[in-house]
């Protein structure tokens, strides 16, 4: 007997946070259609013995696959991975190519070892260290800088990284561009001075985050973790 899923009985649990990388996942999820819930995990409870017993790093995202007999994986580069090799069966998200997928697992091991990390230390020295360390906040501000210049260069006449179509590399990168508007110091790298006045710096980067924001996919997540960190406030 085949199990069928949907909102009333969604196929995936996503373990989230207020962080981006629960986001990127469910990005993925929106644009495969698959069906989920998500379970709010705050950072408090992160090393509880029952979150840990799902995810022993103790960080989300967590993603529970129930039409698999309830297969568990972690880590969102390996979460995206993971759907779209099972599940994006048309080619959606994934290339059709060995060399075309090659290249997007490429941007995706950038993402998550270039932009991921930096902009999260730049996060915290800005947002959360007891104390100021101007050297730290230069240097995760320099990463920041450098990593938007290497898609910047790579989008250089064209729309998207990998095939000439909106892919799963894309996707991965934009939860974290999220900080961009909030962050210290990093509004002219999207286009926006402190001051609201229009720059024109990395014009590529700009116009892709601009296509990318307005995907249904980026809404409707945005959407769900407002009413989520509302939810837990």
């Amino acid at each position: 007997m085949t199990t069928s899923y949907n909102d009333s009985k969604p196929q995936f649990t996503l373990y989230t946070s207020a962080g981006p990388n629960p986001w990127k996942v469910a990005y993925i999820l929106h644009e495969l259609k698959l069906s989920f819930k998500t379970s709010y995990v705050e950072y408090s409870h992160h090393k509880d013995a029952s979150y840990t017993a799902l995810n022993p790093n103790g960080r989300t995202p967590t993603l529970v696959d129930h039409s698999a007999g309830d297969f568990t994986i972690w880590e969102s580069g390996a979460i995206i991975l993971y759907l779209v090799q099972r599940y994006d069966t048309a080619h959606v998200l994934n290339p059709e190519t060995f060399e075309e997928q090659a290249l997007a697992q490429q941007w995706l091991m950038f993402q998550m070892s270039g932009q991921g990390p930096m902009w999260g230390q730049f996060t915290w020295f800005t947002r959360s260290h007891p104390e100021k360390v101007p050297s730290a906040e230069d240097r995760y501000y320099n990463e920041i800088v450098r990593t938007i210049g290497v898609l910047d260069k790579a989008l250089e006449g064209k729309e998207w990284l990998v095939g000439g179509k909106m892919s799963y590399a894309d996707l991965s990168f934009v939860a974290w561009c999220w900080l961009l508007e909030w962050l210290p110091r990093t509004k002219d790298i999207v286009g926006k001075g402190e001051k609201g006045e229009e720059t024109i710096v990395h014009k590529n980067f700009v116009a892709w985050l601009g296509r990318m924001m307005e995907r249904e996919s980026v809404k409707k997540t945005l959407k769900l973790r407002e009413e989520e960190m509302e939810a837990n406030k």
